[in-house]
Order: C-alpha cells, then structure tokens, then sequence
C-alpha cells in the first residue's frame, strides 16, 4: 500500500499569524515556508533523501511523489511492485511505475522516514531527484509566490471567506476547485478561450502552459493555419516525445481576469479529461492561494507574460472586468517589501531569470552575492542571467569565481564548458567535462548533457561512453530515441564499434521511424560498414522527409559514386555545399569517402 507523505510533523515548526477581518473575529494561519529556487520554468526544493543532498521539482500536477530512475538507481533503491493495477498517466504516455523506500528524508527542515515514493518513466530534468506532488501539498491549503522563490503550506484557522493577505496592485480574482476524473487532488478549475469552456489544471510541473491537440482542435486549431507556428518537440514523464504548435487566440480568460490577443502553446499530448495545463509560467506571473478545503483559487496578477512563448515583457497584459473582494486579514511581518537576506534575494533574482526580466534578476543577484560572497551558487545564478542577457564574459567570470569556490559545482562546470566550447577553447571544455564525469554518479542523468558536449568537441570515445551509460540507466525515458541517434552518430563519425552503432541507429529509427536525422545516422553507419544500398536507402528516406540535411545529401552522393551514377552524385555533393560550405572538408578529416 502506498503511504502518503505526512506533513503533519511540520507543524512544529509552522508559524503562526493572528489575523484581524471582518468576515472572522478570530482568524489565523499557521504556515510553513518551503524556499523555491526556479530554474529553467521549475521550481525546485532541496532536500536530502538517505544522507544525498537532492533536489526535486515540486508539482502541484503530481497526483503522488516520484523517486526518478537515475535517482533511484544511484541511492541503490530497491523496486517494490506497484498496487494492482496503478498506472500514472505522464505526458507522451502511459508509465508502469514501481515503489522505492526511501529510509530518510529531510524537507523544509523536517526529517522523514521510511517514506514511499514511486518511480518510473523519464527524468524530471535539471538534474532533479524527483517530484514532490499532491502528497505532500493536498494537506492544506498551498500559496506560490514563485516570483519571490516562496511556497507555504498554510493551515488556516476560524476564517470563513477567501483568503488574499498579499499586497496587489491589479485586485484579486477566485475560481472554484473542480474535480475531474479519478484525481481528486489535481488543483483543477475551468477557463474560457474563445470563449469556449475548457477544464484546466494548475500544474508547477510543467514549465509552460498548452492546450492539447484535441482542445485546440474544437477550437478549430489548424497546424496549417496562418499564424499557427511550429515549436518542436517537448517530453514529461511519459516514454514518448510530443510535438508543440502556438496557436493565436483571440481571448484567455481564468475568473475575471482575460488576456487578449495573445498565443497559446498547443501539445500533441492526452492528459485525461483535461484540456489544458496551466504551467510555471502562469504561476510566475501570479500570485495564487490554493484553499483546498474550501475548493477555491485566489489569484492576482504580478506582471510580466502570462505564457512563456519566447517573448519579452511587453506581452499582453491581463485586464480584469471586475476584481474578487476576498478577506484581507493582517499579517505584519508575513510580507516584506523586499528580501531579507542573501537567500532570499538570491531564489527572486532566479525567478526574474525566468521571467526574463534579467535588469531586476543581475540586481537581486548581485545584492545576494554581496550579502554572501562565499555563495557559490549565487554566482551560478547570476552567470545564468548574464548569459541569458547576452553578457558572456561576465557569465565566464561568475562561473570561474564560483568554481574557485566550490570547484565540485556540476552545474557551473557543465555551464563553463558549454562557454568554452563556444568559444573555442576546447582543452579547457574538456578539462571541466572531464572533472564531472569523475563527480557523476553512473546514473546521472547530466550524463546526456555530457555526451552532447563531448560530441561537440569531437571527443568520441568519451561521448560515446557518456551515452552508453546514460541509456542503460534509463530505459523509460522519452528521451531515449534522442540518446540512441547520438550514440549512433557517434559511432558513425568515429568508425569505431560499428556494431554497437548500428544497433543504437535500428532502436532510434524503431522509436521514431520518420524523424529524418536518425536515418541519415544509420545512413552514414551503413556507409562506413560498406552496405551501400542500405545506406542509399536510409538517406533517400531521410531526404524525403527533409531534403535540406547536408551531411544526408553528402553521404548519398558517396554512395551514388560507389554505385556509378556520377550525375547523381555530382548533383548532391552541389547541394550538400550549398546547405554547408565546409562539409567535404569535414568528411575527409573523418575518413567519410567514396
């Protein structure tokens, strides 16, 4: 059976604030404070979990806690059997999880034990351990102030309206809980877009907010339509990859707040009876109480996008046809003006990181490296808003002093060689790529990154190794047609264990058979291994599907010559050049010839 994880302990150490309000003589609010510090559109918690300082991402979208399969394999977890019948519904997929005991864990300060979380399907990404989920925050009321880098487990006591004890300057809006489906603790409501009524969830889990496909599609959402603009390809916990579109909408409307005019990310992803997920991006842009006992939402506008779809702050802005009047109550100290302290500066500079907001984040950052100069991680931070605000060499000089400080930082090492990379300094990249794979458990998902760095700097026996550790660790993972094509590619570049290479290129074209890169790979390991009608007929199917791959055209116009069909072939290697001026010089480097 499946245990939930109690925050009852907590209350230890819950605040207590004594309110005064209209509507309750004797209202208060016992609270826990849970710091978030937001990266890359998730916010994340520390933690430990039996002895290991982690991270894990908290998801208000998570009906249960989740233990990641690297997580689970480096603290050496065993796999327990699921109840009868569980399975959890993750974006691209259904996943079959299982159960690890976690003997302890410490969150928030509170210490945990014998704790069950499940685990199963892709990583959670940002080297995270894991989820918290529902568990955790259904308890209680929740309040996510992830502009500030705060969440607080509130208990609420002898009030009888709506809560909204924080300052706003645009007023205040309410929905009410509803539950859909079997998932009685999805922080769920309804919204209107175009004016039809869609049910929706509030999910920090996911860093950008979408409609599905099908949604999208009674709105009479057209991939071909005018406006309507490919994003790619996203995954969530699901085995499989899904594919984005934005959308233009004339109307988004949550309560009485409506943004108009404005673009809505739309997934090819099921989620249930739900239509729509309001991501991290919408919680940056707000402040949101979430009274689970009273199945209400409290919410006022911060500034700022309200989607993240690559824009700046000059994104349409809410307006509101009439605000909520909800209890007000005093609470002198809860709210400051400012942070007061350098962790405090440091979780808000994070979250105007992701607002893009990168003047007021160098700020607050900068204050938080002032008021903790040993910090190493606030450098990190603000070498992240440099470099995102197009500053590099501060960036560079953030990440050296930061490694100066703490040189075991995985992420400022993988940030600085990324740096180094671009800018040609491939001895030091490797240097630092070298120090994480000492530092990295086998199971690591940064493994994946490393390989890619690898890859970039030509280092294939180590990128090929970075890769095969990473897919064995990760069998679920949607990202594992991705890894599969770099291991073969890999294999294809450097000639060696074309085996193995090949083998990885027929998991990756099984995964995803139309996605043209991965043909072309196995085009080029076909190529090396002398089969040059496989070969052709891989890159022939690649190029049906795109026919500007350059490094496709130039490996079948190899086999065209192999094949005697000189005007073929002289076609294609004109084509090839014209995509890549430099290809028939980097395929001879290579040993890639007729």
């Amino acid at each position: 059976m499946i245990r939930k994880l109690s925050v009852r302990a907590l209350l230890a150490s819950w605040v207590v604030v004594a309110t005064a309000s209209p509507a309750a003589a004797k209202c208060t609010i016992q609270y826990e404070a849970l710091s978030i510090t937001m990266d890359g559109l998730q916010p994340l918690i520390d933690a430990t979990a039996n002895g290991h300082k982690v991270r894990f991402l908290l998801d208000s979208g998570a009906f249960f806690s989740v233990i990641t399969p690297g997580t689970a394999a480096a603290l050496g977890l065993k796999l327990h059997a699921p109840p009868f019948g569980l399975r959890v519904e993750g974006l691209g997929g259904d996943v079959e999880p299982s159960v690890v005991l976690v003997d302890s864990l410490e969150v928030a300060g509170t210490s945990f034990h014998r704790i069950e979380f499940l685990t199963g399907g892709s990583e959670t990404g940002n080297g995270t351990a894991g989820v918290i989920g529902q568990n955790f925050l259904h308890l209680d009321d929740v309040e996510y102030d992830l502009a500030n880098g705060n969440v607080r487990i509130v208990r609420p006591e002898g009030c009888s309206r709506d809560l909204a004890y924080w300052p706003s300057k645009t007023g205040y809006s309410a929905v009410d809980l509803v539950t859909f489906g079997n998932n009685i603790t999805a922080t769920t409501t309804y919204v209107r877009v175009n004016g039809q009524s869609l049910k929706a969830q509030l999910d920090t889990g996911t860093g950008v907010s979408f409609l599905t496909l099908a949604a999208a599609k009674r709105l009479g959402f057209d991939p071909k339509a005018p406006g309507v603009e490919d994003a790619g390809m996203r995954h969530g916990l699901g085995r499989k990859p899904y594919r984005n579109w934005f959308m233009p909408v004339d109307s988004f409307k949550i309560g009485d707040e409506e943004v108009e005019h404005t673009r809505l990310r739309v997934g090819d992803a099921s989620i249930g009876e739900i239509d729509m997920l309001i991501g991290a991006d919408f919680f940056l842009s707000h402040h949101i109480y979430v009274a689970n006992a009273r199945k209400r939402i409290i919410f006022s506008y911060n500034g700022g996008p309200v989607f993240d779809l690559r824009v700046s702050s000059d994104a349409p802005a809410p307006v509101q046809a009439s605000a909520a009047t909800p209890d007000k109550p005093v609470t002198e100290g809860l709210f400051a003006s400012e942070p007061t302290d350098a962790d405090g500066y440091a979780r808000r500079g994070a979250a105007f990181t992701e607002r893009k907001d990168y003047a007021h984040a160098i700020s607050d950052l900068t204050r938080a490296h002032e008021l903790a100069p040993k910090s190493a991680n606030n450098l990190y931070l603000r070498a992240m808003a440099y470099m995102q605000n197009k500053q590099p060499f501060l960036a560079a000089a953030d990440l050296d002093a930061a490694l100066t400080l703490a040189p075991d930082n995985v992420d400022a090492r993988i940030a600085r060689a990324s740096m180094r990379l671009s800018g040609n300094d491939a001895a030091g990249a490797i240097a630092d790529m070298d120090a994480v794979d000492k530092l990295l458990p086998e199971q690591d998902d940064h493994r994946l990154t490393l390989a890619e760095l690898y890859g970039r700097a030509h280092e294939y026996a180590p990128t090929g190794r970075q890769f095969d550790l990473w897919i064995k660790a990760h069998p679920d993972d949607a990202r594992m047609a991705l890894a599969l094509n770099g291991r073969c590619w890999t294999g294809a570049m450097s000639d060696a264990d074309l085996d193995a290479a090949l083998a990885a290129c027929d998991g990756a074209v099984r995964r995803e058979p139309k996605t043209a890169n991965y043909l072309d790979s196995r085009g080029l390991v076909h190529l090396r291994r002398g089969e040059t009608d496989k070969a052709l007929a891989d890159y022939n199917a690649a190029l049906a599907i795109n026919p500007k791959i350059a490094w496709a055209l130039y490996g079948r116009a190899l086999a065209e010559q192999r094949k005697g069909m000189a005007d073929a072939a002289k076609a294609d290697f004109a084509a090839a050049a014209a995509i890549n001026p430099k290809i028939a010089e980097t395929a001879k480097a290579r040993g890639i010839v007729s």
